[in-house]
């Protein structure tokens, strides 16, 4: 028996990195996952590979949100649960960020976000309760200098969280959001800098001496998703190898 056996899930951005573990996990752990993002050539391989369904999706448009609900439930019947992973950052100074560079990081991650919650919320609700979780992270629970604009994102995606928990509580809907710290993906090195050198840094900053693994963040995201939660909504995890804990002297 897997944990998710016969759920539905949609995950975004599950194409790559965090959302491409989560979707080999839930798929293994018995669920029919839909997996969801803009990287077509890597995505519909993929859910071939797992066994679900690929849809193209765009999170910071409505339009496609909407397809891609209706595409999900031609396919499977329903929805049982949702992971709002799809997101970007970019580093940058707060006073040189340019409106544009805001507003996009705004809208795929907090729009993104809001959207998913707002489309997939019903189809949960009709199908009898489940689960949502969503993205944030480090930067949601504390500041971190050069991405201001996506630490305003990931704080208002707790935000979200916590108003939709309370929202949907009634409906048989959890709400809950991860927030990975370093975590070992081509969003958090786009650049492809030398994996020893991230390490290097990892080792200084992080109390459990490296980056995150994107498996381990796939790992929390199906203890949200699946029973052994069944009494936790509306509540951030930070899984972050000890980051938030404080800074270390020696």
């Amino acid at each position: 028996m897997g944990k998710l056996d016969g759920r539905v899930v949609l995950v975004t951005g599950a194409a790559r990195g965090q959302g491409e573990q989560e979707a080999r996990l839930f798929a293994a752990e018995g669920a029919k996952v839909v997996l969801a993002d803009v990287l077509d050539e890597l995505g519909e391989p993929l859910a071939k590979e797992v066994g679900g369904l690929y849809v193209h999706l765009d999170v910071s448009r409505e339009a496609d949100w909407t397809a891609a609900v209706a595409t999900a439930k031609e396919h499977f019947g329903r929805i049982d649960g949702l992971v709002n992973n799809a997101g970007i950052l970019r580093f940058n100074e707060l006073v040189s960020t340019p409106l544009e560079e805001f507003q996009l990081i705004t809208q795929v991650n907090q729009v993104g976000t809001f959207l998913g919650i707002r489309a997939v919320a019903p189809e949960i609700e009709a199908a009898g309760g489940g689960t949502i979780v969503n993205t944030a992270s480090y930067t949601a629970v504390t500041g971190m200098a050069y991405v201001g604009a996506y630490a305003a994102s990931k704080h208002a995606i707790l935000g979200l969280t916590r108003v939709a928990a309370l929202e949907l509580a009634g409906k048989g809907i959890r709400v809950n959001a991860v927030c990975p710290g370093a975590v070992d993906t081509p969003m958090s090195n786009p650049e492809g800098t030398d994996p020893e050198a991230v390490g290097d840094l990892y080792r200084t900053l992080v109390p459990l001496g490296r980056v995150g693994r994107p498996e381990e963040v796939a790992r929390l995201a199906l203890f949200l998703t699946g029973d052994d939660s069944s009494y936790i909504t509306g509540q951030p995890f930070v899984i972050d190898g000890g980051w938030l804990a404080g800074v270390s002297v020696l």
